[in-house]
């Protein structure tokens, strides 16, 4: 009799433990009518915030929920949703990746069981294959249990460059235009509330990151589609929400910064080291991640247009 009490009260402090672990507290702002951020951490992936380091969202109509990236993890998709049902009882009926980074999609097998479909663009479809893998372990070593039920479950409705959603009245557009920061990179852009959530091409509050899978030529065209929208409110990839002022400063001119001075340096026929010698991103020094991210930023887009 003592050991099945014993027995029990370790499987209720596992349950409990458990339910702890998975217990993750998403609380949604809302930007617009209808329109919620998840805004996440603006630093690295870690175990306590479960690689939910980057901003997520929704948008309720009478028609459906649509959900603008469905975070990293199935476990984090499931706590979007917990509090998305706080908002509302409408169905969750669309996804859309902005793009092919994990905190963008790897959440997609949790909704997928709910019935909602998945949208991306096929550029995003193609490098979420290619990567896929390798982020799901490198989510693993850092997550550990919390990572519990991903797998990589890929859209099924795939865009080139323009797809358009209508729900209740709400126009909903997904736009790709050049990509960026990954090849697949693309926007939802709410019109009648000039709302635009910009996924990976708009970063504030902290540096931006150029990654061995980025073009920075591509990011910048895509920025300088972003601005010929005129957004009154943007949901950034990362940082709070802002308008199109603070994106300019934080965003393009970093990028226009980076691609400038590589231009000059190597016309000039600097050397890598001394390109990124010359370079003074002082300017940008107080956003978050500066100094873990400036050296590679302007190294990749040295060696970037070194072959342009």
């Amino acid at each position: 009799m003592k050991i099945n009490l014993i027995t029990r009260t370790a499987a209720l402090i596992f349950a409990l433990f458990s339910a702890q672990v998975y217990a993750l507290q998403l609380s949604p702002i809302q930007v617009a009518p209808g329109i919620y951020a998840f805004i996440g951490d603006t630093g690295m992936r870690t175990f306590d915030n479960e690689g939910m380091n980057a901003n997520t969202g929704f948008i309720v109509t009478k028609a459906g929920v649509v959900v603008v990236d469905s975070g990293p993890t199935y476990q984090v998709a499931k706590a979007m949703h917990e509090a998305i049902k706080k908002v509302t009882q409408q169905p969750v009926k669309y996804v859309i990746n902005t793009g092919g980074q994990d905190h963008r999609w790897l959440g997609n097998g949790y909704f997928k069981e709910q019935g909602a479909q998945i949208i991306a663009s096929s550029k995003a479809k193609a490098d979420m294959e290619e990567r896929g893998a390798g982020q799901i372990a490198g989510l693993t070593a850092e997550l550990k249990e919390k990572i519990k039920d991903t797998v990589a479950v890929y859209p099924e409705r795939l865009i080139e460059q323009k797809e358009t959603l209508k729900l209740d009245g709400e126009e909903i557009q997904i736009l790709f235009f050049h990509g960026g920061h990954t090849p697949g990179d693309a926007v939802v852009w709410l019109p009648k509330s000039r709302t635009l959530f910009s996924g990976d091409h708009i970063y504030v509050d902290r540096l931006l990151g150029v990654l061995p899978f980025s073009n920075s030529k591509d990011w910048l065209a895509s920025f300088e589609a972003i601005e010929k929208l005129k957004p009154k409110t943007i949901i950034p990839g990362h940082g709070k929400v802002c308008d199109l002022q603070k994106a300019q400063q934080q965003t393009g001119n970093y990028l226009k910064l980076l691609r400038s001075h590589m231009h000059k340096a190597i016309d000039a026929g600097q050397d890598l080291q001394s390109a990124i010698d010359t370079l003074d991103q002082s300017t940008f020094s107080k956003l978050e991640n500066f100094e873990l991210l400036k050296g590679g930023n302007a190294s990749r887009v040295y060696l970037e247009m070194e072959t342009e």
